[in-house]
């Protein structure tokens, strides 16, 4: 599988460590002058803009500019789901907006953090899950964005589907932030160590 743009994913056990990940991948964009877009729990973007403010990130100015743009994953997801499954029209509306929204007069590549794949397999929804990350890598095609995605562990413990979640990625995160770009093989045997 190839992809213009980088999508990665990180299974997390701490929140807070997730956090911290995201947080770094974000400003580190920021510093490139690369906006950052966040579609998360209010829970975790809490986290998410604590760990920048602890980087020195100025939050309200980069609010007020839309460099940093906070969404609600379920608000957000809710926008586009149609009988438990993410509808393609309705999810490209919604990201497009989304990510015009965090552009600041056009500038690309934009760095975005989502999550709503996520709370997807949570709620036992992995075939919505899948279709989802498939979406983004479609739109990945004409849009500029590099993805993170946030999976919790708990939610694969003896689960064969880690696989599918892996193959609809670039990159894998490391417990330390690092990605690593793999074969869908190695990265499931990543994705199961700390």
């Amino acid at each position: 599988m190839s992809f213009g743009q980088f999508h990665a994913v990180r299974f997390y056990d701490s929140e807070a460590a997730l956090c911290r990940i995201v947080a770094s991948f974000l400003r580190e964009g920021l510093a490139l002058g690369q906006p950052a877009l966040v579609i998360a729990t209010p829970e975790h973007s809490q986290g998410i803009i604590a760990e920048l403010r602890a980087r020195d990130m100025n939050i309200n100015a980069l609010r007020e500019t839309d460099n940093l743009v906070l969404l609600d994953a379920q608000k957000t997801m809710d926008s586009f789901m149609v009988n438990d499954q993410p509808d393609a029209a309705l999810f490209n509306e919604t990201a497009t907006a989304a990510l015009d929204m965090t552009r600041n007069h056009g500038r690309t590549p934009i760095r975005a953090y989502g999550e709503m794949v996520d709370l997807l397999w949570k709620d036992g929804r992995d075939a919505a899950a899948i279709q989802l990350e498939k979406l983004w890598n479609r739109l990945a095609r004409s849009h500029q964005f590099s993805l993170l995605c946030g999976y919790a562990m708990g939610n694969f413990y003896k689960d064969a589907h880690v696989m599918d979640v892996c193959r609809q990625h670039t990159h894998l995160v490391s417990s330390d932030g690092t990605p690593r770009i793999s074969n869908a093989d190695s990265l499931l045997v990543g994705a199961l160590k700390p």
